[in-house]
């Protein structure tokens, strides 16, 4: 199977893209809920818990692990990879390179959590891909929390939008870049505020890509899905936090009324 997982459960975001594809191999999503946020926390956190739950998913049949969250990538997919050399592993990071390519202006912003913005390997995105563009980060603290709290936040959120989209406006950006897998979630509600000359830009779609071209290439063999009387059974959810919240999203943004499992690790 290929494990996915986030400190919550913005990875969805990357988790749809997958299962939208009909060759999808079997799918396990876990959401280290109990754990996050992940982009509020210090490195040491971030890759402890990713080791921890990397570990986790190899036990339960993953052999390709899709790291759906940006600081866990920034801060230890390289730990990882030290870790586990036979594993394919997929990360996602902030789209500075497509980013700069669409931009006329060269003005580009780039919505994150701090975590991801202050790390070595958002600077060498920034060396190879921005030299001849204006960035601004934008470190939306608060704001993965609160999408996770879905409706009781919502007031919470659309205050933090104003906040930091009035930061990209100010930069006069012309195209935005969702830096964590969270923001999708509220991406209609972020264009609003930036206007139609923006254009919004989200990499779930180009990491579910290279997921299953990876996968490909490991199982020759394509895989073929059952019936859709057992559609549920191709992913599985569990949450080391609180179930309800990835049920719910689950649900509204796959339409998977699959149970989630809690966990302990």
């Amino acid at each position: 199977m290929i494990g996915v997982f986030d400190s919550g459960v913005g990875g969805l975001s990357v988790l749809r893209a997958l299962h939208q594809c009909q060759s999808a191999p079997p799918l396990l999503y876990t959401a280290d809920s109990g754990h996050a946020p992940y982009g509020d926390r210090n490195p040491a956190h971030v890759i402890e818990r990713s080791l921890k739950v990397t570990q986790h998913l190899i036990n339960q049949g993953a052999d390709l692990i899709v790291i759906a969250c940006n600081t866990a990538t920034a801060w230890a997919i390289d730990t990882l990879r030290e870790q586990h050399p036979g594993l394919d592993l997929v990360g996602v990071e902030p789209g500075v390179k497509p980013g700069v390519a669409m931009s006329r202006n060269r003005r580009v912003g780039v919505m994150a959590t701090p975590s991801t913005l202050a790390s070595e390997r958002f600077a060498s995105l920034l060396a190879r891909h921005a030299n001849d563009c204006k960035i601004t980060g934008v470190g939306c603290r608060g704001l993965a929390a609160a999408i996770e709290q879905g409706e009781a936040a919502h007031e919470q959120v659309d205050q933090l939008l104003d906040l930091y989209c009035a930061q990209l406006r100010q930069a006069e950006v012309d195209t935005a870049v969702l830096g964590c897998t969270h923001y999708p979630f509220v991406a209609e509600r972020i264009a609003r505020r930036l206007g139609p000359e923006v254009q919004l830009l989200d990499t779930a779609d180009a990491v579910a890509r290279q997921a299953l071209h990876l996968w490909a290439v490991r199982h020759p063999e394509p895989f073929a899905r059952p019936s859709s009387s057992h559609e549920k059974g191709q992913v599985r959810l569990q949450s080391t936090g609180d179930a309800t919240v990835l049920a719910r999203l689950a649900r509204e943004q796959l339409g998977l009324l699959a149970p989630v499992e809690t966990i302990a690790l």
